[in-house]
């Protein structure tokens, strides 16, 4: 399942953007590839990021990953209910189980479509 009403970066982040502020999440496709979420390491508000560059990761019972921010921005709020609770992830990766919020500078860049994305899906998993 790829929401067609997102943008995806190759390294498995999904982008809602509204106006100037970005949500992010790791997609359902990741999430499926990590299994159990046991930890979400997220950046302070404030932190800004370029885009591409690592901004926090997760963590499960199988591995654990880098998180990539998909736009240049800096983050405004991060989602605090998975401290206690990173299934939200699992459970929710398009919805309750975002991670970040970023106001954005400039223009979003190289980012997917969910026809792009599902191309990238499609050749990982072979």
């Amino acid at each position: 399942m790829i929401p067609e009403d997102l943008l995806y970066a190759k390294t498995h982040e999904w982008v809602m953007v509204e106006g100037d502020v970005a949500t992010v999440g790791i997609t359902q496709f990741a999430q499926e590839q990590l299994g159990d979420l046991t930890f979400v390491e997220m950046p302070e508000v404030g932190d800004t990021f370029e885009a591409g560059s690592e901004m926090g990761s997760v963590e499960s019972v199988k591995a654990a990953s880098e998180i990539y921010a998909p736009v240049t921005g800096e983050v405004i709020e991060i989602n605090e209910e998975l401290e206690d609770a990173p299934e939200k992830v699992n459970e929710e990766p398009y919805g309750s189980g975002w991670i970040i919020k970023f106001r954005i500078k400039g223009e979003p860049e190289g980012l997917l479509d969910a026809d792009g994305y599902a191309a990238v899906v499609e050749a990982e998993a072979h």
